[in-house]
């Protein structure tokens, strides 16, 4: 009976393995001493092979925030009248902590990479403001009936990037330890309870409504003491209308 020997594992999408010698070398030289032709050389292919890919060094150690942008801008550009505009954005801010939630290890070493690299954080905040816009642009097309309409968009969109970026930093502080999804979602919450839902107006005491149509519109003046207390004011005042 002849033996079969067992198939050779396979090699990982190239992709992935420039993702994976980048970071390797990062960890060992340090992310500035670190050349492409370094990279390449590690992962067995060609400068062009790298290009094909990552447009830059720094595209490597982001490597799935162009796919992550675009999925939300196609879960914004799905959503209908039907669906709440802040719980919508807060829905999509969920899809980068999805990302972050796919490699927990890879995540927290991004993240402690670039707090080292000053060339990587600026790239990073441009990556936030991206998608900071793309939730913005949503809004302002919800918002268009309302005179406040853009700058209700800008304030909502700034507030979901930060609540969720705050709840996404301290989970990956942690080393990735607890519950990222929420952490992330009680963030969201607060911003849902403060943006979702516009405050109803306070109803109007009964002295100060409307006179009804049909009745005499009465003028009544009151002289009170300037220190007199408000209540000890409107008491006089529903004395005078009849109302005690």
């Amino acid at each position: 009976m002849s033996s079969t020997s067992a198939a050779p594992a396979a090699k990982p999408p190239m992709r992935e393995a420039l993702v994976a010698a980048a970071f390797r070398l990062f960890l060992e030289r340090g992310y500035e001493q670190t050349t492409v032709d370094d990279i390449v050389a590690l992962a067995g292919v060609g400068r062009r092979s790298f290009f094909r890919y990552f447009p830059s060094k720094e595209d490597v150690v982001f490597p799935d925030h162009e796919r992550c942008l675009a999925d939300m801008t196609s879960f914004l550009a799905a959503s209908d009248t039907e669906h709440e505009p802040v719980r919508r954005v807060c829905d999509a801010a969920r899809l980068v902590l999805g990302m972050y939630a796919e490699n927990p290890s890879f995540s927290v070493q991004r993240y402690r990479l670039t707090k080292q690299v000053p060339g990587l954080r600026a790239y990073e905040l441009s990556v936030v403001w991206r998608y900071e816009r793309a939730l913005a642009e949503y809004l302002r097309g919800r918002f268009t009936d309302r005179p406040d309409g853009t700058l209700r968009a800008d304030v909502l969109a700034a507030a979901v990037v930060a609540a969720h970026n705050n709840a996404l930093r301290s989970w990956l502080r942690s080393d990735g330890l607890g519950d990222a999804g929420a952490a992330v979602d009680h963030a969201l919450g607060y911003v849902q309870k403060t943006f979702g839902r516009a405050a109803e107006p306070a109803a109007s005491p009964a002295w100060l409504s409307p006179v009804p149509a049909g009745q005499p519109d009465d003028v009544v003046v009151l002289v009170s003491r300037r220190d007199a207390p408000l209540w000890r004011v409107v008491q006089e005042l529903e004395a005078a209308l009849g109302r005690a």
